[in-house]
């Protein structure tokens, strides 16, 4: 079975959101609407998605800042975001990607164009999770596979249940 990938959009504007949220259905993704930074950043925390697509515009908490909000919470920082901006100066580029966004699309953008960067952003996180899961960890005669949750003190091995690893693995 496929691994459907959770992406939220907070977008301000209805015609754009709808828009959005069709074509990435269209796409096997599975579509969380926001309307503005607020909503964006209850869902963002409610929900962990799997990428975020942000205006930048927004009304209420502007997109720069949400950006910088979920970048700065320990909960949510490892979840790629995309700006999607009517902004596209140099200037505008690079303060979204200086506040932690992983790519910058300017409107009007092309669904097929912006498909494709949603594909390179998770497949790189995705490359990330996977070198994490597969990584030994070794400490003062303490050896941690996090891929097969094995742990050896002083090479013998440990039973630990799954969430005595998980606290052993987070220490």
């Amino acid at each position: 079975m496929k691994n459907v990938k959770t992406i939220l959009v907070i977008e301000d504007e209805p015609d754009i959101r709808e828009l959005i949220h069709f074509n990435l259905n269209k796409f096997d993704y599975n579509v969380q609407l926001a309307s503005n930074g607020e909503k964006g950043l209850k869902e963002a925390r409610a929900s962990e998605p799997d990428l975020i697509l942000l205006d930048l515009m927004l009304p209420g908490i502007q997109g720069i800042d949400v950006c910088r909000l979920i970048k700065s919470d320990p909960n949510l920082q490892n979840i790629p975001i995309i700006i999607l901006s009517a902004l596209g100066q140099e200037e505008d580029i690079v303060k979204g990607l200086d506040a932690g966004a992983d790519d910058y699309v300017s409107k009007p953008f092309s669904l097929d164009i912006l498909n494709a960067r949603i594909k390179t952003v998770l497949r790189r996180y995705t490359k990330k999770e996977d070198e994490n899961l597969n990584k030994k960890i070794s400490f003062k005669g303490i050896d941690i596979s996090s891929r097969t949750r094995d742990v050896k003190i002083d090479g013998k091995s440990i039973l630990l249940t799954y969430t005595e690893f998980q606290i052993l693995h987070l220490l």
